[in-house]
């Protein structure tokens, strides 16, 4: 039987949706691509902002419409938090949120045979601990993402995100490397971490330990790991410790995404945010005392309530200070049950959508910026796929790099390079020989 999956969202989303898929390929179902026809399609949405809403129940709908005959499954942040309503609003068959993912093949196999619709939401607690899912391959050449931590304690005033994925739990370092050697055996030679909110690694355990910096370490000492790139981190975690450690291990990237959301101190404080933009800067400086040329990367949510044009350009001027390498930016979308979402001072669509145009012409202004700085500079290129005849991937700072024709480069053996120009997805190189 085919099932055909389609991810919405973050890599935490898409890890979930690799290891279900894993699990359903070893039960002996067969995984076909999403606009193939297949008896089962399983949807993992999002639910972060309103358009991660529309995508996902539109995606649904279309699927019920153009394949009326085929099981439909929605799973994920949506799927928690709308429950049993989206059976009826979608015609979907089977409603898993963001617990019970190891039970998939159960799940559908009991769909199957009494074909009822199935709503296995279940309620989000620590007492669960972390879920057991795995990964051995996924469908990138080189990197594997990896998820190490889920749920998120802070509550920040217009995220839905904690009642969604509940609170902090983390995946037992013993584990973490079972999944790292698996994964190195399979071949892949680079990892990303991820989490919801990864900076709370190891938290809820008595006396914090062990804490991100040891996961981190765990994978650093798998040979045949080259790589290890980290997910969006909390500038608080950026303390002088943290980064020393991180210098000490040569296999961590100097590319680190940092959540801002705001350049402007009232707006964070309104936010709930647990920081001011003057630790935010302190967080950049250690970073880069200890990654000199790191690439900085970070989420910018604009158009929040209240938001005045003075703190507007307050975030202009300071995403323009910072210098990052990419920024992201979303418009605030009101989150039902979140305190942002009844606060005074709601800005209209067209303010919110053109401030959100502004800041990313600005984010690719800031981005150029930081590529032309590395002309005429040497790095190492891990070669991932061919595009157009060229070796195509990454250097550790996350810049893509394409090679001339004539390079001859292995698939995930990393080379050093030449960075020559800028193109208009990264910048080319010259192969100076082989590590």
């Amino acid at each position: 039987m085919r099932i055909a999956y389609h991810t919405l969202g973050c890599k935490v989303n898409q890890y979930d949706t690799e290891a279900m898929r894993e699990l359903l390929e070893t039960a002996g179902y067969e995984s076909v691509p999403f606009q193939e026809n297949a008896e089962i399609y399983l949807i993992n949405t999002c639910t972060v902002t309103g358009t991660g809403d529309q995508k996902s129940m539109k995606l649904a709908r279309k699927i019920r419409r153009e394949h009326p005959e085929s099981l439909l499954i929605l799973c994920g942040c949506l799927a928690q938090k709308q429950g049993a309503a989206l059976l009826e609003e979608t015609g979907a068959d089977l409603i898993l949120g963001t617990q019970n993912r190891n039970r998939i093949v159960d799940l559908v196999q009991q769909l199957r045979k009494e074909r009822k619709p199935i709503c296995a939401v279940a309620p989000l607690g620590t007492e669960a601990g972390f879920e057991p899912l795995r990964i051995s391959r996924v469908s990138e050449h080189t990197r594997a993402t990896v998820k190490i931590q889920e749920g998120c304690n802070n509550h920040c005033t217009y995220c839905i995100i904690p009642s969604v994925r509940g609170p902090i739990r983390s995946r037992s370092l013993e584990d973490l490397r079972a999944e790292i050697l698996r994964l190195r055996d399979t071949g892949f030679t680079e990892i990303v971490l991820t989490g919801i909110h990864l900076a709370s690694y190891g938290k809820e355990w008595e006396g914090g330990q062990p804490r991100l910096a040891d996961a981190i370490r765990v994978v650093h000492k798998v040979e045949g790991i080259r790589r290890i790139r980290l997910g969006s981190l909390e500038p608080v975690i950026a303390t002088e410790e943290f980064c020393n450690v991180l210098r000490e291990m040569p296999k961590v990237c100097p590319q680190f995404h940092l959540a801002l959301q705001s350049g402007s101190d009232t707006v964070l404080a309104r936010m709930g945010r647990r920081y001011r933009t003057a630790e935010y800067l302190t967080a950049v400086q250690r970073l880069r005392d200890a990654f000199p040329h790191a690439a900085l990367t970070t989420d910018i949510l604009t158009g929040f309530p209240g938001e005045t044009e003075a703190e507007y350009s307050e975030t202009r001027a300071f995403i323009e200070k910072i210098g990052f390498a990419r920024i992201h930016v979303f418009p605030y979308s009101p989150r039902e049950g979140t305190p942002a979402a009844r606060m005074p001072g709601q800005l209209s669509r067209t303010v919110k959508e053109a401030r959100a145009r502004e800041l990313i012409s600005l984010g690719n202004q800031v981005a150029r910026k930081y590529l032309e700085t590395w002309i005429g500079r040497q790095s190492i290129l891990l070669p991932e796929e061919k595009s157009h005849g060229c070796w195509e991937g990454y250097t550790p700072e996350y810049i893509r790099v394409s090679l001339p024709p004539e390079a001859e480069v292995r698939c995930g053996n990393p080379v050093p390079v030449l960075l020559t120009g800028l193109t208009g997805k990264g910048m080319n190189g010259e192969l100076l020989g082989q590590i």
